[in-house]
C-alpha cells in the first residue's frame, strides 16, 4: 500500500487488524468517448459573471477528458482565440457560436444552438 492512499479508503479510517483489506474507491472510472454521430453537443453564448465579456460554451460531450481537451484545442485553433476546458465544458473567448456550430457539424457531431 502507498502512504497517501488513506484518502481513497471507504468507511474505515484505521484498523488494528494487520490482515484487514481496505475497500478503496475506484477513481479511474472514465467514460469511453462516443463517436461524433452519437454526441449531443450544445453551443451557447454566455456573459454572466464574466464582467460583460462574451464567451461561447460547448457542453454535452461524453468521453475522456483527453478527447475533450483535444476538441477544445481544435476549436480554439480554428477560431484563432483563447479558451479553456473546465468541468466538462469547452469555453471559447468571444462570440463564435455560429462558427463553432458550423465546425462541429462539418466534423460529424450532432450539435445544436441553445439559449438566446
Amino acid at each position: 500500500m502507498k502512504n497517501n492512499d488513506w484518502k481513497s479508503r471507504l468507511n474505515v479510517v484505521y484498523s488494528t487488524n494487520t490482515d484487514y483489506q481496505y475497500t478503496l474507491a475506484n477513481t479511474d472510472k472514465e467514460q469511453q468517448t462516443l463517436p461524433p454521430r452519437q454526441q449531443n453537443l450544445t453551443v451557447c453564448l454566455d456573459k454572466k459573471q464574466r464582467k460583460g465579456k462574451k464567451v461561447t460554451l460547448v457542453g454535452g460531450f461524453t468521453g475522456t477528458t483527453e478527447d475533450l481537451k483535444n476538441l477544445g484545442k481544435e476549436l480554439k485553433t480554428k477560431c484563432s482565440t483563447g479558451g479553456s476546458v473546465k468541468d466538462g465544458i469547452i469555453i471559447i473567448q468571444g462570440d463564435f457560436c455560429s462558427k463553432i456550430l458550423e465546425l462541429l457539424v462539418k466534423a460529424g457531431y450532432k450539435a445544436k444552438r441553445s439559449g438566446g
